[in-house]
């Protein structure tokens, strides 16, 4: 009798598919979940960077006009298609001659929960 030795095996087991199925799926999600966690904070990186805009223009106003109120004030605008609320408030300073203001910036349904606070000083005349 002749006997045949066994042919070596081609191709992958099951247990081997399933292996590597599961390798693949767990770095699939790990993708995934980096990739979210990226687009959320390109969202928040374009909000702060809408905010810091309208905080640009309204601390210019107030340069421009020369005129630092003596209370707080707040205001709406809008930017890019969306309402910012911002609010400027007097600081008061040792020097007569230049007076601080901080404005607070923040997404009209966050008002509570600014983006952006920026500090100038105004040369009073």
């Amino acid at each position: 009798m002749h006997g045949k030795t066994p042919s070596p095996q081609k191709g992958m087991t099951l247990l081997e598919v399933l292996v590597a199925v599961a390798i693949f799926a767990i770095a699939a999600l790990s993708v995934m979940k980096a990739t979210g966690q990226h687009t959320r904070s390109l969202g928040r990186l374009e909000q702060k960077t809408l905010a810091a805009m309208v905080a640009d223009n309204q601390l210019a106003e107030v340069v421009l006009r020369a005129d630092v109120p003596e209370k707080t004030t707040q205001g709406t605008t809008e930017m890019a298609g969306q309402q910012w609320q911002w609010q400027l408030t007097p600081v008061a300073t040792e020097t007569g001659q230049l007076r601080a203001v901080d404005l607070s910036v923040s997404a009209a349904e966050q008002s509570d929960n600014p983006l952006v606070t920026v500090r100038t000083y105004v040369e009073t005349r």
